[in-house]
């Protein structure tokens, strides 16, 4: 039995709460600490080369991550975010979609894009912004994006994702697309109001997207506990009349194998999946961040244990397709290889400015023209403030 507003009806006859504690989503594991299995689970199917690629995927992920927060330091870049502990998470979900999936980011993953194929060369020069990089120049570090790949350009406001994510869905199905949008966003972002617009619009609209939060413990300096009481963020997603899972983010596996799933069910029912990943965020908040001041070394020490490279590795090595002499080698020659990328890309000259405009219409409007115009004749003016610039147009 079903009332005007769509709710199933079950009746009883006397007065009684439900409780948050009614609802507890579990969280699957498939991978433990040493690399060995769960008792009862079963490994996705993976072959040896896609595991290779994921495994390589999240050690460039990690140092680059490394290299990059060193170039912040050196003032080389002007900012920058690590996905330290959220490796797993990231290439686990990019892995387990096809390349016509569209992907809409938040800011952490760039382990999604590597595994999508983007070059350490383009990482560079969108961190650098200089005249090769996809976006011109017009974003702040680790803001990506690349249509050949099918990677939105990300977005600094928290959230504006979700609603397009949704969105972009419902067209993937109305033109018959053998294709859905998987989005990605933290804790933090559900709690905007864009979330539950975007979420109630891809359940009533059944658009075949998947909402993928990184639940990481931490809005920038904000506890999971201080953003709110329910059981995580996988329960909203029932709420909301989706089907839901939560995997353990340090467990690459689980992560592949719900995201699989997620994949598979919201292509064939057209419908809108919630996947809640659990994985510590090690690292600060951003460059500009220092988590000292929000929570302790201990807290910090304890999780690092939970690491999901190592995890993965030692996977990897129990089915022998990993020799460790050789992943070591690889892994200091990728440091090298980093290093002589980042020397190219810091001496690439910006983009000319003329790109300021460039692209927000198809022809530039007149009111855009006329402050570009404005502009140039500001350089012209005051050469000396503007050396680099100066005398690169006419």
């Amino acid at each position: 039995m079903t009332n005007p507003n769509n709710a199933t009806i079950t009746t009883v006859h006397r007065a009684a709460f439900t409780g948050g504690d009614a609802l507890k989503i579990p969280t699957l594991r498939i991978l433990k600490d040493d690399g060995s299995l769960y008792d009862g689970a079963e490994a996705p199917t993976l072959d040896q080369a896609t595991a290779l690629k994921m495994y390589d995927t999240m050690v460039f992920t990690r140092v680059l991550d490394e290299r990059m927060l060193a170039a912040q330091r050196q003032g080389r870049i002007s900012f920058y975010m690590q996905c330290l502990g959220e490796e797993g998470t990231t290439v686990g979900s990019a892995a387990a979609l096809t390349e016509h999936d569209m992907i809409m980011a938040q800011y952490r993953e760039q382990g999604a894009l590597r595994y999508r194929g983007f070059t350490l060369e383009q990482f560079m020069n969108q961190l650098f912004s200089n005249e090769l990089d996809l976006g011109k120049g017009r974003q702040m570090p680790v803001h990506y994006g690349s249509n050949a790949i099918n990677y939105m350009t990300i977005s600094s406001p928290l959230g504006t994702q979700i609603p397009q994510a949704s969105g972009y869905a419902y067209a993937q199905k109305l033109r018959g697309l053998d294709a859905i949008t998987l989005c990605y966003f933290g804790e933090g972002a559900a709690s905007e109001g864009d979330f539950h617009a975007g979420m109630n619009m891809a359940a009533v609209h059944k658009a075949p997207v998947i909402f993928f939060c990184r639940n990481n413990g931490y809005a920038i300096s904000t506890p999971a506990n201080e953003q709110f009481v329910g059981d995580g963020i996988a329960c909203r997603g029932v709420g909301y009349g989706m089907k839901t899972i939560r995997v353990d983010g340090a467990d690459i596996l689980a992560v592949y194998q719900a995201t699989q799933m997620a994949r598979e069910h919201a292509l064939k029912h057209h419908e809108p999946v919630l996947i809640e990943s659990i994985a510590y965020r090690l690292g600060a908040h951003s460059s500009s961040d220092d988590p000292s001041g929000y929570r302790s070394k201990e807290e910090e020490a304890l999780w690092r244990k939970n690491d999901p490279i190592a995890r993965f590795k030692a996977w990897l090595l129990q089915q022998g397709w990993l020799d460790e002499a050789a992943d070591k080698a690889k892994t200091e020659q990728l440091r090298v290889d980093i290093l002589d990328a980042l020397k190219v890309a810091e001496k690439v000259a910006k983009p000319g400015i003329e790109h300021l405009i460039s692209d927000v219409y198809a022809e530039p409007i007149p009111a855009l023209q006329q402050q570009l115009d404005e502009l140039k004749q500001h350089i012209r003016k005051y050469p000396d403030a503007y050396p680099i610039t100066a005398g690169r147009f006419e």
